[in-house]
């Protein structure tokens, strides 16, 4: 019998879902990316209930992947701000809305559409290769055992 939580320490995707799998997070995010920092702003267009919202941001919080700073002393309150950590979730959630734009949008149509700014144009963005900067699709790739794999079990 397999040991689960070896498996899991050793899989870059299952301790990354434990972080920011559950659905309010990636939606969190995204109201993070379009740069909604208020928790009251959130609550509204997410349609949430107080207590996931404040779960859930403390754990964002706890990860790295948000900040919490006062924006005001009387009534305290805080904004909630993406980290580099945060930032560098950015391709997840693109990644989740083209693959929901192309699969699950009715008539296909995208409800937003990304415009790249230095350049103007709207644009879809696509997992490249780092060392030769062609498109990475899953048959262009193979898993091979890596350093952290060893240290893990």
């Amino acid at each position: 019998m397999p040991d689960i939580a070896a498996a899991t320490y050793s899989c870059s995707v299952a301790r990354t879902v434990e972080v920011v799998g559950e659905r309010w997070t990636m939606l969190i995010l995204r109201e993070a990316f379009l740069g909604v920092r208020r928790f009251d702003a959130m609550r509204r267009d997410l349609g949430i209930a107080r207590t996931i919202l404040s779960d859930r941001l403390g754990k964002l919080v706890e990860h790295g992947i948000l900040e919490r700073r006062r924006y005001q002393e009387r009534p305290e309150r805080f904004e909630y701000r993406l980290t580099a950590r945060g930032r560098d979730l950015y391709p997840i959630v693109v990644t989740l809305m083209r693959w929901g734009d192309e699969h699950l949008a009715p008539g296909g149509e995208a409800p937003v559409e990304l415009v790249h700014v230095p350049c103007g144009h709207r644009t879809r963005p696509i997992l490249v290769c780092d060392a030769c900067g062609q498109p990475i699709g899953a048959r262009d790739v193979r898993p091979e055992p890596g350093p952290g794999l060893a240290k893990a079990a």
